[in-house]
C-alpha cells in the first residue's frame, strides 16, 4: 500500500439511522457473555442490528482469539457495507497484533464508526492514518448501562452526527486558562507512546492532545512526557486536556500524576485542562478523534470542547 497522508482532511463516517448494523468486536482481550449481551440488548432497543462477530466471546490465552480469528473479525465488520459502526467490546491488549494486516485494508471508501478506548487507541491511530474519524468511548461494560447514561447518550448522539458541546468542572489547582482550535487527537498514553515515529503515531504536533491512563506509575508517564517534548510534539501543541490517570501510587518524588504533569508544560503557553472525564473511571465522555474543535478553558466552574459545524 502506498504510504498514507497524515495530515489530509479527516472523514467523518456517515451518521447511523434507525435499522442500521453495529458489529461488536473483540480486537484484544477476553470479554463476558453478559456484558456483551448486555450492551447488545440496550443497542437493539434503541433501535439498531447489532452483529457479535464469531470470535467477540472467544479466548485464547490472554485475548478474545487467535491473531487471525480477531483479524478476520474485524476485517469483516470494517469492509462489509452492511455495517455502519464497529464497537470495541473491551480493550486490554493485543491490537497492536493486527495493525500491518488491517492497514491494508480499504477503510475510507465506505468508512465505518470505530468505538472504544484503551488498547483501542492503536486502532483509532489506524483510522485516523487512513483519513477516518472514530469515537474514543463507551465500551460494552459501559454500555449496557442503558441509553439513559449521559455519556451513551452522548456516544449514540455522536453516532447519528449529533455532536453538542462537552462542558466538564474546572481544576483551578492545575487549570492553565485559554482558547485553542485545532484537531481533536489522543487516547491512552502508553499505547500511543509505544506507536511514535511508527506511521500509526497519533501523537502528532500542532494539535490538540487529550490523554489518559491506568495502572502506570508517574516516573513511566513523566517518561513519556520527556519523549513528547524532546520529540517537538508538546512544545508544539495547540491545547492539551488532560484526563483521568488512576490506579497509581504516589512516588518520591509526586504525590500526585497531575502535578507532575503540570510541571511537564510549565514551560508552554497553551491552554491545558485537567481532570477532563476522559479515561478508566464510570463517568467517560466520548470524543471524536479527528474532529476540529475548539478548546476553551476556563477560570469559572467549567470548561467547554466544542466541535466545529
Amino acid at each position: 500500500m502506498a504510504d498514507l497522508s497524515t495530515s489530509r482532511k479527516v472523514k467523518m463516517p456517515k451518521p447511523l439511522r434507525h435499522g442500521d448494523t453495529i458489529a461488536i468486536c473483540s480486537p484484544a482481550g477476553p470479554i463476558s457473555k453478559d456484558k456483551v449481551n448486555g450492551a447488545a440488548d440496550v443497542l437493539r432497543d434503541y433501535g439498531w442490528k447489532v452483529r457479535i462477530m464469531p470470535h467477540t466471546l472467544g479466548q485464547y490465552g490472554n485475548y478474545s482469539g487467535k491473531d487471525s480469528e480477531r483479524y478476520d473479525d474485524l476485517a469483516t465488520a470494517l469492509t462489509d457495507p452492511e455495517v455502519r459502526a464497529v464497537i470495541c467490546s473491551r480493550g486490554g491488549y493485543g491490537v497492536v497484533h493486527l495493525l500491518d494486516s488491517l492497514d491494508k485494508l480499504d477503510l475510507a471508501t465506505d468508512p465505518k464508526w470505530v468505538v472504544g478506548f484503551s488498547d483501542i487507541s492503536a486502532l483509532h491511530a489506524l483510522m485516523v492514518r487512513h483519513g477516518v474519524a472514530s469515537i474514543h468511548g463507551s465500551m460494552t461494560d459501559a454500555i449496557r448501562r442503558g441509553a439513559n447514561d449521559k455519556d451513551n447518550a452522548r456516544l449514540f448522539d455522536l453516532l447519528q452526527g449529533r455532536r453538542d458541546p462537552i462542558a466538564f468542572a474546572t481544576d483551578p489547582r492545575h487549570d492553565r486558562p485559554g482558547i485553542a482550535s485545532g484537531t481533536l487527537y489522543g487516547g491512552n498514553l502508553a499505547v500511543l507512546a509505544d506507536l511514535l515515529d511508527t506511521r500509526f503515531d497519533l501523537l502528532r504536533r500542532d494539535s490538540i492532545l487529550f490523554i489518559e491512563d491506568v495502572s502506570e506509575p508517574i516516573y513511566k508517564i513523566e517518561r513519556i512526557m520527556y519523549q513528547l517534548r524532546i520529540s517537538g510534539i508538546l512544545p508544539s501543541l495547540r491545547g492539551l486536556m488532560v484526563g483521568q490517570f488512576t490506579e497509581y501510587h504516589p512516588d518520591a518524588s509526586y504525590q500526585d500524576m497531575n502535578d507532575m504533569i503540570a510541571d511537564m508544560v510549565a514551560p508552554y503557553s497553551f491552554p491545558v485542562a485537567f481532570n477532563v472525564p476522559i479515561g478508566h473511571v464510570q463517568h467517560n465522555v466520548p470524543v471524536i478523534e479527528g474532529a476540529q474543535v475548539t478548546l476553551k478553558v476556563t477560570t469559572g466552574d467549567t470548561s467547554n470542547l466544542i466541535y466545529w459545524s
